[in-house]
């Protein structure tokens, strides 16, 4: 990832974890090109809730749920379409091929992938990756970002996340 940007933030809870996903949402939207975003952490770090607060903040309505066992779940927003991949299941990066994850990548869009570590390919690509960690209810947010573009949305956010 080229000219790296980052930023950290402290996160109380459940719920300032999934209103930083909707800051995020409001910075990355809309979609006019291949956007990858890799979630990183922990079971139990808060990736399907910042997730899940990234796809309300655009406009999703319903149930958002991890999509461990689908493996993929597919959303038209109103930034454009979003791919929200877990590849917590994946054995080896060769089952990705039956994701028909070639079909989305390169289309304008965001695809959202949990646990991008166990695709290499796919961390090499990422425009942005979240860690995320956690002790207790505290969650650290830490947002890296490759290029001009990323450096900019990066020096955008607030320096400390507060709701």
């Amino acid at each position: 990832m080229g000219q790296p940007g980052s930023l950290s933030w402290q996160l109380a809870n459940e719920q300032q974890t999934e209103a930083a996903g909707a800051v995020l949402a409001d910075r990355l939207a809309p979609f006019t090109e291949p956007l990858l975003l890799g979630l990183t952490g922990p079971l139990g770090a808060g990736k399907t809730t910042l997730a899940r607060g990234l796809l309300k903040a655009l406009g999703v309505s319903g149930r958002i749920k991890s999509p461990t066992y689908a493996l993929i779940e597919p959303y038209e927003t109103t930034g454009g379409p979003v791919h929200h991949l877990d590849l917590y299941r994946i054995e080896e990066p060769g089952e990705l091929e039956f994701l028909g994850l070639p079909d989305f990548l390169d289309e304008p869009g965001l695809v959202l992938v949990e646990w991008p570590e166990k695709a290499p390919l796919l961390m090499k690509r990422l425009d942005y990756r979240i860690a995320l960690d956690y002790s207790g209810e505290q969650r650290t947010l830490s947002i890296t970002g490759s290029g001009k573009a990323a450096s900019r949305m990066l020096a955008s956010l607030p320096a400390s996340f507060s709701t």
